[in-house]
């Protein structure tokens, strides 16, 4: 239990998060979900058949990063790819309506953009279906991206957030190439990687892998303490970034900082329903609480106390400064 104190800390932490300019550049996702009921198999193969009663399109992967900074306060800006299609049109329109920029958003001829469709029925996935490529941008999406994320650096950004879904944005160019501009203007550059991409991310601040990533990274198959403080530390080393949040589940998170620092965090999910964008939502928080000056303890904390919250909830969902308030005072 924290102490009265520290609670007030968190609390006027989330009070500057208005001040706070982040650009996060990434994946951008359309989250297609197909809600219904299942009362029979189908004849034609073993198959549930599902009645639809409804359907919703949220913004996902680093639109949601984005949406869950809006959301959370922050001034906050895209940049990435669509393609020249609905899909595109749509995310750009769901954008605007919430009052965030598109001017960030490159389209580039030939390339879809991302669709996510899930069914589901009582509670329950039953199939996901993805409209995507994983190919690289072309080099000159590279640059504009590049020349974008520059100006925004000059603009007088806090933070910036890389957002990784392996659908061909997020390159091994690119990050070295925004990761030395960010160091040598002090913004500070956080992560939610892929584990194919773990190479890419040297001299990023923070960076922070569920446990499963967190192993396949580091290959140490993290199984008790010891192993767990092993891999965090090897990552911290290897990429040579000041910190790595592993995000456990129900057994909270686990922060390893240079100089050997480690903070065990216990989880603040009271139920957990649908942990869709809770690595989203953590990545947001954090980024978010450092770029209003929190330390990165207090800015873990407060990343928990949002996963809290969020996975409580069947779908991608965003937290308010209020509703963040009021759980780290319950």
């Amino acid at each position: 239990m924290m102490a009265g104190q520290e609670l007030k800390r968190l609390s006027r932490v989330i009070d500057r998060f208005a001040k706070a300019r982040i650009l996060v550049v990434g994946d951008v996702m359309l989250d297609h979900y197909v809600w219904g009921n299942v009362s029979r198999i189908s004849p034609e193969a073993p198959v549930p058949v599902v009645s639809v009663t409804r359907e919703s399109v949220l913004l996902g992967a680093a639109t949601n990063v984005v949406n869950n900074i809006h959301s959370l306060g922050g001034q906050v800006t895209l940049c990435g790819v669509i393609g020249r299609d609905e899909a595109g049109k749509q995310l750009v329109q769901m954008l605007g309506s919430r009052g965030i920029s598109s001017e960030g958003l490159i389209v580039e001829a030939g390339r879809p953009t991302t669709i996510k469709t899930r069914v589901i029925a009582h509670s329950q996935q039953v199939v996901r279906f993805d409209r995507e490529t994983r190919n690289g941008i072309e080099p000159g999406t590279h640059r504009r991206i590049f020349d974008f994320v520059e100006q925004q650096v000059k603009d007088g950004l806090d933070a910036l957030v890389l957002s990784d879904y392996s659908k061909g944005v997020v390159t091994k160019d690119l990050v070295r190439d925004i990761v030395k501009l960010a160091r040598k203007n002090k913004v500070i550059v956080s992560v939610d990687p892929k584990v194919n991409h773990f190479g890419m991310y040297t001299g990023v601040t923070v960076l922070t892998p569920n446990t499963k990533e967190a192993s396949i990274g580091a290959k140490i198959e993290i199984e008790d303490d010891a192993t767990l403080r092993k891999a965090g530390n090897l990552l911290l080393k290897q990429l040579k970034c000041d910190a790595v949040l592993i995000t456990r589940g129900e057994q909270g998170m686990s922060l390893f900082e240079r100089g050997g620092r480690t903070t065990h965090i216990p989880t603040m999910a009271q139920e957990v329903y649908d942990v869709t964008g809770a690595g989203d939502t953590v990545i947001s928080a954090l980024t978010l609480s450092m770029a209003a000056g929190a330390g990165l303890v207090d800015a873990a904390r407060i990343a928990n106390y949002a996963a809290g919250i969020v996975v409580g909830v069947v779908g991608t969902a965003t937290v308010k400064p209020e509703e963040l308030k009021g759980k780290i005072n319950s």
